[in-house]
């Protein structure tokens, strides 16, 4: 094996990588569809689907034009078969297959949230990936999920989740409400830096000692104080009229994003804080869309080095969804000779993590 090819096409961002056997990232293309979303405040999945069909060829040629290669330097072929919108998997799973085929190599269903959780050991600068140590814990925070997980050669367990809404949900939520458009998280971290807390809302906790994360009580506190600076919270599919442009925001609406940043990452705190104190872990890696939130990356470096645990922030570069990460989570998995269904492996728009076989030395749980 020379070069493992990745396809990602979960949701709305059409990837392809070229990674060595040492996980060096060798080309990684990545083509947005933020502009065809954008009107309807939210991805479209049949048009979603329809752009990766698009989008796939002509990115396939330019990753490898960058990295110099040939369709025949490909030893290993990965592509995401979940979690994800249906048809759009499809496309980059069609694809894979094909090639995987037709080169006679293997090929490895990618698990999209594992990868996202192994995004932090690559290097988008060259450098070969960083070895996995022996255990490790994961905080994955993106539009569609905020979970926990402990990684080992045992296996992969889930240590919390979202019960509602994840992370990145509630910042497109909220910045919808606030009129400002979509995405909203990049929009709203901007915002909230330029405000500050005047009147905190409540860090959410769960009875019973539950570690799970809830975002949509926060959003609909964010909603009420909207109403009552004087704003009319758009909560249709689409913005009414021209979003607003953040030199116009008013700094009541910053403050109150300030308030509503902090306590996103308040509660992330509070999760982890409790999570060390009942297993411990000497690791971190924090990934997914939000862990570009700029608040988010101060205070968790911060936490862990007060804490003696090491917080390995993915990339910004890695944040989004890429085929990069995809790639490596299959070359793991395929480097440790744990069992997976290849080819055979079908789209599913919901697959649990914890019931893969861990990609670490010694995962040979059965898959379920």
């Amino acid at each position: 094996m020379s070069l493992v090819l990745g396809l990602e096409t979960s949701c709305d961002e059409t990837s392809v990588a070229l990674l060595g056997e040492d996980g060096t990232i060798v080309s990684s293309v990545v083509s947005s569809q933020i502009d065809m979303h954008r009107r309807y405040g939210g991805v479209v999945p049949e048009i979603a689907a329809r752009a990766h069909l698009t989008n796939l060829p002509p990115l396939l040629d330019a990753a490898f034009e960058r990295a110099g290669a040939r369709l025949a330097d490909v030893g290993l072929v990965v592509s995401t078969a979940g979690p994800g919108l249906v048809g759009a998997l499809l496309v980059g799973l069609a694809e894979g297959r094909g090639i995987a085929l037709g080169l006679g190599v293997p090929f490895v269903p990618g698990h999209h949230i594992e990868g996202h959780a192994l995004s932090p050991f690559l290097d988008p600068g060259g450098a070969p990936a960083r070895a996995l140590p022996p255990r490790f814990a994961a905080l994955v925070v993106s539009g569609g999920h905020s979970h926990v997980f402990s990684f080992s050669g045992e296996g992969i367990s889930l240590l919390a989740r979202t019960r509602d809404d994840a992370a990145g949900e509630s910042y497109d939520k909220v910045a919808k409400m606030a009129g400002l458009g979509y995405p909203g998280g990049p929009v709203v971290d901007r915002l909230a830096r330029s405000g500050r807390v005047v009147e905190p809302f409540a860090v959410s906790r769960f009875k019973a000692g539950s570690v799970d994360l809830s975002f949509s009580g926060l959003k609909t506190a964010v909603r009420d104080r909207l109403t009552a600076l004087g704003f009319s919270p758009n909560t249709g599919v689409a913005l009414r009229g021209p979003a607003l442009a953040e030199e116009n925001a008013p700094h009541a609406l910053r403050d109150l994003l300030a308030a509503f940043q902090e306590a996103v990452v308040a509660q992330i705190e509070d999760r982890l804080e409790r999570l060390l104190a009942t297993s411990p872990f000497p690791l971190l890696t924090v990934s997914g869309g939000v862990a570009a939130n700029s608040l988010l990356r101060e205070r968790l470096a911060a936490w862990g080095e007060a804490r003696g645990v090491e917080v390995l922030l993915a990339p910004i570069a890695l944040t989004s969804d890429n085929a990069a990460m995809v790639a490596f989570s299959g070359l793991l998995r395929h480097r440790a000779g744990v069992p997976h269904e290849g080819l055979s492996g079908p789209a599913r728009s919901r697959w649990p993590l914890e019931g893969l076989p861990s990609p670490l030395p010694g995962g040979v749980s059965p898959i379920v």
